[in-house]
């Protein structure tokens, strides 16, 4: 081969290999400091309506199936219970969560469980992994249903009546 060729092929692994340093240095650096971009989200929730993807009308609920608890059915809590109110439900690692997970595929703020019209909705919050409910990934607000579990990395949680 001539000696040029091996150059260009020298150079190009080597760029090759900056872009992958670049490009793992910044998940590692969105991950890390996702708590401070994720409480502004937190402070200031959208509304009901079009643009959120949530129903502007009430949702059909089943009368005596309404979600009582948050049930954790896998992972290092599993057997977690807690109970649901109005509030939201924070799920992730940082430490001012609702539910923190010590899962090493969970995001410090990785997915939130909103009430909405007598219905909870589970919102990935960019995480690195990705929020499954069932086994499709959630990618807006999506209505969870009672019994179906939510998966974040090795965790999964419930809702029950």
């Amino acid at each position: 081969m001539p000696e040029f060729v091996l150059t260009v092929a020298r150079f190009g692994f080597l760029i090759l290999l900056w872009i992958f340093v670049f490009t793992v240095v910044g998940v590692i650096r969105r991950d890390l400091f996702a708590g401070a971009r994720s409480s502004r989200l937190v402070a200031a929730p959208r509304g009901v309506g079009a643009s959120t993807g949530l129903p502007s009308r009430p949702a059909k609920v089943k009368r005596g199936r309404a979600a009582h608890q948050l049930v954790v059915t896998a992972g290092q809590l599993a057997g977690t219970r807690i109970t649901l109110g109005e509030a939201q439900i924070t799920i992730g690692r940082a430490e001012d969560s609702t539910l923190v997970i010590t899962d090493d595929y969970a995001s410090a703020r990785h997915a939130r469980l909103v009430p909405r019209s007598g219905q909870w909705f589970i919102e990935d919050l960019g995480s690195t992994n990705g929020t499954y409910l069932d086994r499709a990934k959630v990618t807006g607000p999506t209505p969870v249903p009672l019994g179906v579990p939510i998966r974040i990395g090795r965790t999964s949680l419930e809702l029950r009546p």
